[in-house]
């Protein structure tokens, strides 16, 4: 079974470069635009690793960061933040809500792909 993956993120270009990549590594990827169609995909798709913007309409991603890490259901999700603010405040925030991971955009696609890899491989072991 390849490992499920779900991208929050509102923007077209990132989300769409992303898909493609991750479906070519033979992932099964959801998108969701916003942090509470984030939350929903996140409870009904069940993902192995959520790729998960900072700045995104409706919930922020510290927010579904957050109620992820609260929904035990949940509970072996991992997360990766993005985010195009680099401040080691924002970061230290993500990774104290819960994140396994933190890019600051613009990332290296490569790096990305990598990380991702490991955290499914963390899993599966």
């Amino acid at each position: 079974m390849s490992a499920r993956i779900l991208i929050a993120e509102d923007e077209p270009n990132i989300v769409t470069s992303l898909e493609f990549l991750l479906q070519k590594q033979g992932y099964e990827v959801r998108v969701a635009r916003d942090g509470e169609q984030a939350l929903q995909l996140a409870g009904s798709f069940r993902p192995d690793v959520v790729l998960l913007d900072v700045m995104m309409p409706v919930r922020n991603g510290f927010e579904v960061c957050r109620m992820i890490r609260e929904n035990a259901a949940l509970a072996g999700v991992k997360i990766v933040m993005l985010t195009a603010r680099g401040r080691d405040a924002e970061r230290d925030k993500g990774l104290a809500l819960g994140a396994d991971a933190y890019m600051t955009k613009p990332f290296s696609t490569k790096e990305l792909l990598g990380k991702v890899a490991e955290l499914v491989s963390r899993d599966a072991a």
